[in-house]
């Protein structure tokens, strides 16, 4: 007769599910704040929206990392795309004016890794903690059928808050407005399927190889964290002085720009106003790719662009100091000109 079948013989742990999940205990409590009114374990995260605001409206995105993925699980590494997560998704937000209020995440894998778990949680806790919003709760799932051993699979959820008023949604936008651009970390989370494709089998690097033109190596090139923009733009959120942001992610400049652009208008980028971090530069010599393509695919060293009335550019980039640049204006027309991309 056969013995009964649990759980573990089929693949899932529960005991240790459970040490993981206590395990976490911590990080939430070090990410909470006055407003948070559950703890772990409950069903739901409650949370009391903040006082204090006239007519406050509640700002949501949610997203994934994608498969730079693929480069944590190659170096060992996870302490670092939980960070890459949550700031995505702030920035998300912030581009309609709003500040985080709280997060929650996803962790999906085959066999749940008792060290690993934390590693990513706490880099998701680590960056709630640095964007001042609370790690109200997730879910940690174990399914060794869907993914391969040692693999997972992260996302996240943002919930932000903003005063009707103060909501940026491009219509005060207009023709001869400057365009501010804010430098990025790097590839942030956007075109890593062809980043990998160029460094491991066009440039024939290695995970820990160095990387070429940087005291670094392919893994710190590649998994540099995708810079949160709250801390520099909250100031000129409150003095009023943008319009319109875009958070420059897959599709580059000219697949997000025009997300916030009015009907009938369109933009003018100097390409030329700034000089493309190393790392793209080796892309694309690497994989001979055309100057074109890599402006449609990554950013190119440009995370955010702000959308500023010419009074205020000088107030902008003094405030903005040496993370940013002036990049363009907004023009009359329907596709977004790349001057000098090639």
């Amino acid at each position: 007769m056969n013995r009964p079948l649990t759980y573990k013989d089929a693949g899932v742990d529960l005991d240790a599910a459970d040490r993981a999940k206590r395990s976490l205990a911590p990080l939430l409590d070090a990410a909470s704040d006055e407003n948070t009114l559950s703890g772990l374990g409950a069903f739901g995260g409650l949370y009391a929206v903040p006082g204090g605001m006239a007519e406050p409206v509640l700002v949501a995105s949610a997203d994934g990392v994608g498969t730079k993925l693929k480069v944590a699980f190659a170096a060992g590494r996870h302490d670092t795309i939980g960070q890459d997560l949550v700031n995505h998704c702030v920035n998300d937000i912030l581009v309609q004016g709003a500040r985080p209020l709280f997060f929650l995440d996803y962790l999906a894998t085959g066999a749940l890794d008792e060290e690993v778990v934390p590693e990513v949680v706490g880099g998701v806790a680590r960056a709630c903690s640095d964007n001042r919003c609370v790690l109200l709760g997730g879910e940690t799932a174990e399914m060794p059928d869907f993914y391969a051993a040692g693999e997972y699979d992260l996302a996240g959820f943002v919930v932000g808050v903003v005063e009707r008023e103060g909501i940026l949604d491009g219509s005060a936008v207009q023709v001869g407005d400057r365009l501010v651009a804010i430098r990025s970390s790097g590839l942030h989370t956007n075109g890593f399927t062809l980043a990998r494709t160029l460094v491991f089998e066009r440039m024939g690097l290695g995970i820990d190889d160095p990387f070429p033109g940087e005291d670094a190596t392919v893994a710190e090139v590649l998994l540099r964290v995708h810079r949160s923009y709250l801390g520099p733009v909250r100031p000129l959120l409150a003095a009023g002085s943008l319009r319109a942001m875009a958070h420059v992610t897959g599709g580059g400049i000219e697949g997000n720009l025009p997300r916030v652009l009015p009907k009938g208008m369109s933009a003018r980028i100097d390409c030329a106003s700034w000089n493309p971090p190393n790392v793209f530069r080796r892309l694309g010599d690497g994989g001979g790719m055309a100057p074109g393509e890599m402006y449609r695919v990554f950013n190119m060293g440009v995370g955010m662009i702000l959308v500023v009335a010419p009074e205020f550019e000088a107030g902008v980039l003094k405030s903005l100091g040496h993370e940013g640049w002036p990049i363009g204006e907004v023009v009359e027309g329907d596709r977004v000109a790349l001057v000098g991309a090639g």
